[in-house]
């Protein structure tokens, strides 16, 4: 079997004209990237702004041509686009909030039906952000709601091995790509999409494009919510989410020491201006419990984020502990939420589901239902049932179509609780 090669690759490429400009793209200079690993080609294509949109027809022509090649078993084409115009640094601030006022928001998110769009964000890097935005995302799955976590840190993903996936996403409906699951919760990351050791040296307008493509370019699906883990501070991603996106609210994260909160007063600012509500602040890392004596230390600072929130009149959703099963389980592949379900950190993340449950609106009443016969057997039996579950619940309402009005109320006798467990379990 021949291998592929780059030579290969640039060989399609010469073959497809930008008829615009007359010349073929490759040497147009428009392929900034090809890369190629165990048969799976990425390749990046590079333009101007203006023409982003009327390039959707070559960037799918590369896709197809690149796919038909004998050993290529998929290919993934990033379009991305450099702004024609250079703006000084120091007027960011200014231009960010111009940019709010004059573009409305508008959900991007397209062959998907997404309810609810909630942020985790944080001032700075190191906080613990991404590893909430995950067990989060797991809590709200527990509860019944379908989720979808989208990985916007795109020089950092971390989500793909805090969720134990790997593998690149498989493409369907031509330039569309499906999320890959797992803990029931659907995920896309640039994680996915590009070797662990390639380095994202992209210009603002690259990583703007390429977060607008997992956005758009990925079969969502039905989400009840869709969590977003932000990059820490507040750069092009969270301008630019805040304008595309309707965003329900965004969760801040942050350590009770001082420096960090200089940077959380610094994004609250950054959601407020763009008409973003904050859903309230974590406090992570909050103290070290010693296993054998139980004394707390509270290394980094005490009830720094809790006064905080105090004073800007937000809730403070929860403090989680500085604790290593957080990290062996974020490490593992399986939240800790699964990992050990009745620890105090995995009760303080499920809190914080909880908590935001009131701001993403009640499940639909045959759903809500059922949870509540699982809720009630796990207090019978002390099991913790599998965020995989809100989707078997979906296939087995749909099967014995059962849809009672909102509001009303199944009552189930013994026997259908337990026929409806066993369903759920098998």
């Amino acid at each position: 079997m021949n291998s592929l090669s780059e030579a290969d690759i640039v060989d399609v490429l010469s073959k497809i004209n930008d008829l615009s400009r007359g010349k073929d793209i490759y040497s147009l200079g428009i392929v900034t990237n090809i890369h190629i690993k165990d048969n799976n080609v990425q390749i990046t294509l590079e333009v101007e702004s203006h023409r982003a949109n009327a390039f959707e027809v070559i960037r799918n022509k590369v896709e197809k041509s690149v796919r038909s090649l004998p050993n290529v078993s998929n290919c993934i084409v990033i379009l991305t686009a450099h702004s024609e115009k250079s703006t000084n640094s120091s007027n960011n601030s200014d231009v960010s909030e111009e940019s709010s006022k004059s573009n409305p928001k508008k959900s991007i998110v397209v062959e998907s039906n997404v309810k609810k769009f909630v942020a985790i964000a944080s001032g700075k890097g190191g906080v613990g952000k991404s590893t909430t935005a995950v067990n989060i995302a797991v809590s709200l799955g527990i509860e019944g709601y379908r989720v979808g976590l989208l990985d916007a840190d795109v020089y950092g993903p971390s989500q793909p091995r805090m969720l134990g996936v790997s593998g690149r996403p498989k493409a369907i409906h031509g330039d569309m790509v499906s999320p890959i699951k797992n803990h029931g919760i659907s995920l896309m990351s640039m994680g996915l999409l590009v070797p662990d050791e390639t380095a994202m040296v992209w210009r603002g307008p690259m990583v703007q494009s390429a977060l607008t493509q997992m956005l758009n370019n990925v079969v969502w699906g039905d989400l009840d919510v869709m969590v977003i883990d932000l990059p820490p501070g507040t750069g092009d991603i969270q301008i630019s989410l805040a304008q595309q996106v309707k965003l329900s609210g965004a969760v801040i994260v942050s350590t009770p020491q001082d420096i960090a909160l200089l940077d959380v007063i610094k994004a609250m600012t950054m959601f407020e201006k763009a008409g973003v509500k904050v859903l309230g602040m974590v406090q992570n890392m909050s103290f070290w419990e010693c296993p054998d004596c139980g004394r707390k230390d509270h290394i980094f600072g005490e009830d720094g984020v809790l006064l905080e929130a105090s004073k800007r009149k937000l809730e403070l959703l929860g403090q989680i502990p500085l604790n290593t099963n957080i990290r062996q389980a974020s490490d593992s592949g399986t939240p800790v939420v699964i990992s050990s379900p009745g620890s105090t950190e995995a009760k303080c993340y499920r809190d914080i589901g909880k908590k935001l449950i009131k701001d993403l609106g009640k499940l639909p009443a045959s759903r809500e239902n059922y949870f509540q016969v699982l809720n009630k057997r796990n207090k019978r039996d002390e099991r913790i049932y599998h965020p995989d579950y809100a989707e078997k619940v979906d296939t087995i309402l749909s099967s014995i179509q059962i849809n009672p009005p909102v509001g009303t109320q199944l009552n189930l006798d013994e026997a259908q609780a337990s026929n409806f467990e066993e369903d759920v379990d098998s």
